[in-house]
This record gives C-alpha cells, structure tokens and sequence, in this order.
C-alpha cells in the first residue's frame, strides 16, 4: 500500500491496481496500464503491481489539492454570526 504523492501519468506498469477509494468512495481496486486510464492521482494507494510514472502535479495542484482547497474555501465561505476565535 505505497501512498502516491503526486498526480502522473504511467509510463511503465506491471498489473498495477489501485485503491482509490479515498478519493472516489469505490471500494474495488482500479487497474491502471498504458493503453486503458493512465492517470495516477495523489492520495490514492498501490495494492499491487509496479510501475513508474510522469508527475504532472503537486500539492495544491493535485486532484487531492484541489479537493481540499474547495472544501477550506466552503469552510470559510460560512458565516454563523460568530468571529474567527469562535467567541
């Protein structure tokens, strides 16, 4: 279960699965090669296979970036009558 860190693109795989139910919610594991859905997302985990690939993001520019940088931006958007210590 090796954690990916970035978004990329696979270049090289061998039977690579992945879970990516901390993004999607889906509980079976993704099969993901050259030809058929390359895209590796941060935040997901390895549960079997090997590969290599690409970064195309980080951080704030990751899918799981972006995610969490939409649910801050909802966090602060509500106002409930009370200042920012919570008083």
């Amino acid at each position: 279960g090796d954690l990916l860190p970035a978004d990329g693109v696979l270049i090289q795989g061998n039977d690579l699965k992945i879970d990516e139910s901390a993004l999607t919610g889906e509980s079976d594991h993704v099969r993901k090669s050259l030809d058929k859905d390359p895209l590796l997302l941060s935040g997901t985990h390895v549960m079997e296979g090997s590969g290599r690939m690409v970064v195309t993001a980080v951080g704030v520019n990751s899918q799981s970036g972006i995610i969490f940088t939409l649910l801050g931006a909802a966090g602060d958007d509500e106002d409930d009558g009370r200042d920012k210590r919570g008083d």
